[in-house]
């Protein structure tokens, strides 16, 4: 954490790839939407390289300290998103009873057609590809621990992502509808 702070861009980069799976998985199962746990988890990573230096090893491990911002972080979103559940952020149409343009049936079928695409595109993946995903995205796994997990080395487990990834992405573009 000392060449993080010093600004050392090797030291962030190490830094980056041992914590920043461990964060956006723990923050993608509070938040459940992807788009937004990646950009939390972007806002997290770039909290952490600017206070790298008030990090204190006696107070807690690395990744106790990158956890803990990465679930306040979340829960912020949370709160800042359903205002509804907190009275004192409530707007006046709300309070008046005014009926909010919003189709949750349609928000739900969408929700869950997405699901169920990227459900479809995971089975065209390898079983190996697949559970490198899995723990990673889905468990939270970092890239170290999804190799010790799987018995690979890392540069495997990190092309193998690479690999994966491509193929989601294809495979999600090809099944959008038009």
């Amino acid at each position: 954490m000392e060449r993080v702070a010093a600004g050392d861009c090797d030291a962030f980069a190490e830094f980056y790839d041992a914590t920043a799976a461990s964060a956006y998985g723990l923050i993608r199962r509070i938040l459940r939407d992807p788009a937004t746990s990646e950009e939390v988890a972007q806002d997290v990573m770039i909290e952490l390289l600017r206070t790298a230096a008030g990090y204190d090893a006696a107070r807690s491990s690395i990744t106790g300290w990158v956890l803990t911002l990465a679930h306040r972080r979340a829960i912020d979103r949370v709160r800042a998103e359903h205002p509804r559940q907190r009275p004192e952020r409530d707007t006046p149409a709300l309070r008046q009873g005014y009926p909010i343009d919003y189709d949750h049936a349609t928000d739900q079928t969408t929700t869950h057609l997405d699901a169920d695409t990227v459900r479809d595109c995971l089975t065209r993946l390898t079983r190996l590809q697949r559970a490198t995903i899995e723990l990673a995205y889905y468990d939270g796994y970092t890239y170290p621990e999804v190799a010790e997990s799987l018995g690979e080395s890392l540069p495997a487990v990190k092309d193998r992502m690479r690999a994966a990834l491509h193929r989601l992405r294809d495979c999600l573009h090809d099944l959008k509808p038009a």
